[in-house]
């Protein structure tokens, strides 16, 4: 795809898989949110500069990229706000060519005001559901326990639960390091047994160790972020050349990695060039492309496929065949796969 070819990138359908609800709030709506809650916490109420405040590109650290999810999660304590954030995820989504997109939240990180976990769920998928209706977008939720909290079993149920109605997945999340993912293996086994999508954080600020244990403990379906499966490799000039143990078993198995580019910039010490997307795509990878934090990055995922393009050498065909392996990664069944790849995709990428 040349220069011209990235004016293109915005109209091409996209799967998106690993997209944080808290993370993607409009900062118009997060000043509006604040206002109607009394939240007076903001660091600014001028649309623009509370914009450049939540851009988290010299955040240099995963913790320290965190610490802005402490205001959007705070205007998101009532069902109003939660079916607002999630209508608006799926609208923007929607306006940025996205016929798929799975989005992602902690629901017990909302019930400062008094709703109960039953209810943060409920509100979320009512949202979707209208954004779904108005956009034509095919959507699900997945439930995020946080990892270095104890309640990932009670999420994990509380997915269970939400199985039938819209909730297709369990994620773990939060800080990697000190916090191993197998810790968590009794909320893993139990969205499995359940027959849930199960993805868990993991080789984001990590290393391969990481990895292995939401592969291997957690028998984990897809990996979030994933890139540092690139320290089990070998590279030459920008090439692998060379698998590790772990790296031929991701790479064989087909495991999906939810890779975020420009949030790993903004957290790994990463530039456009030297990020491991375009070899790990490369040497066979199962790679999709995601948004991680629209807000905290600013970024969408037609920014992702230009990144890709411009610094990595990622051409449209590129582009088709990992769109084609995030759907196949999706949490979703197989005629609602087939559906879209033949009657949205595949014509958009003709």
């Amino acid at each position: 795809m040349d220069r011209t070819g990235t004016h293109r990138v915005k109209t091409l359908p996209k799967v998106l898989l690993h997209d944080h609800l808290d993370g993607g709030l409009r900062v118009e709506t997060v000043l509006d949110l604040a206002e109607t809650a009394g939240y007076s916490s903001l660091p600014a109420t001028d649309v623009a500069v509370l914009a450049d405040w939540f851009d988290q590109s010299r955040s240099g650290s995963l913790a320290t990229y965190l610490e802005a999810f402490t205001h959007t999660i705070a205007v998101m304590q009532t069902s109003d706000a939660l079916a607002r954030v999630a209508y608006e995820a799926v609208v923007d989504n929607a306006a940025d060519g996205v016929v798929y997109a799975e989005f992602r939240f902690a629901p017990f990180a909302h019930l400062e005001e008094g709703l109960d976990p039953q209810s943060v769920v409920d509100a979320t998928l009512s949202g979707l559901a209208d954004g779904a209706r108005e956009t034509g977008m095919t959507t699900g939720l997945i439930l995020v326990a946080l990892r270095q909290l104890p309640r990932s079993a009670d999420v994990a149920r509380l997915a269970v639960d939400f199985s039938h109605r819209g909730v297709v997945g369990f994620d773990l999340a939060g800080p990697e390091r000190g916090f191993p993912a197998d810790h968590h293996v009794v909320a893993c086994r139990t969205v499995r047994e359940a027959n849930l999508g199960l993805t868990v954080h993991a080789g984001e600020a990590d290393g391969p160790h990481s990895i292995w244990s939401a592969v291997q403990r957690c028998a984990a379906h897809r990996i979030g972020h994933g890139v540092h499966i690139i320290d089990d490799c070998v590279v030459e000039h920008g090439r692998v050349v060379k698998l590790g143990p772990l790296a031929t078993y991701v790479r064989d198995f087909r495991v999906p990695l939810e890779v975020s580019p420009t949030s790993n910039l903004h957290t790994g010490g990463w530039s456009p060039e030297t990020h491991p997307v375009g070899s790990l795509h490369r040497a066979g990878f199962n790679v999709t492309l995601n948004t991680d934090n629209r807000l905290m990055s600013r970024t969408t995922l037609s920014d992702e496929f230009r990144l890709a393009v411009e610094h990595q050498s990622f051409t449209e065909v590129d582009l088709l065949q990992v769109t084609r392996q995030a759907l196949m990664a999706a949490f979703a069944p197989l005629p609602v796969k087939r559906e879209l790849l033949e009657d949205r995709i595949e014509p958009g990428y003709a």
